[in-house]
């Protein structure tokens, strides 16, 4: 495996982990097609580039989305 595909590899890990994040109105879960995402590694921080302005709007109209499994793994992971 390349150097190209462990970066993927270990992009993706990093992903799975913040799904309870979202699903309990964390930062990812305000996110929105065509925003900014950095991604770094070294810092250890997933960061959504927009105002504190915008993201206290979004906070405010934030729902929490039902569950899309009421069993199994990801069930208990989102829990």
């Amino acid at each position: 495996m390349g150097s190209s595909s462990v970066r993927l590899l270990n992009i993706d890990l990093i992903s799975g982990h913040i799904v309870p994040e979202a699903q309990a109105g964390g930062p990812i879960a305000l996110v929105k097609d065509g925003d900014k995402i950095t991604i770094s590694a070294d810092r250890r921080a997933i960061d959504l580039d927009i105002s504190e302005e915008e993201m206290e709007r979004r906070r405010k109209a934030w729902k929490e989305p039902p569950l899309k499994y009421n069993r199994g793994t990801l069930y208990k992971y989102a829990k």
